[in-house]
């Protein structure tokens, strides 16, 4: 199955995972990646301590846990390859609005996958 079709038809609690230019680890929920037509992650990011780590280490992991019994999901490993400030595009594809949404700068941060793991093992050793 296609990421396009498993985040359109998969329900869950996604983590987003990423650490500044010294090693500095930070952890956030964040909602389904967009996936875009040229096969890029969107994420649409407020300029808060995930984005800032992204200046310095383009590098993140999100960790995808389905809403089903046990254990299910993916682990993507991603690395940033652009990112843009479009008011417009970000609007189209949120999928939710916010009460308390201001005029905070909003970024819609591509990444390419590296790497694709199930939630749980994959045969990956150090």
């Amino acid at each position: 199955m296609s990421l396009e079709r498993y985040f359109e038809e998969t329900k869950g609690t996604g983590v987003l995972a990423t650490a500044d230019g010294q090693g500095r680890v930070d952890a956030a929920i964040y909602a389904r990646p967009h996936v875009m037509p040229d096969g890029t992650l969107a994420f649409i990011m407020r300029d808060r301590l995930t984005h800032h780590n992204l200046q310095s280490n383009p590098y993140a992991t999100f960790l995808f846990i389905e809403r089903t019994t046990g254990y299910q999901g993916k682990r993507l490993f991603l690395k940033k390859i652009r990112e843009e400030q479009n008011p417009e595009l970000i609007r189209q594809l949120k999928r939710r609005t916010y009460a308390d949404e201001d005029d905070e700068p909003k970024f819609l941060v591509h990444f390419q996958v590296e790497k694709e793991l199930p939630l749980i093992g994959g045969g990956e050793r150090p």
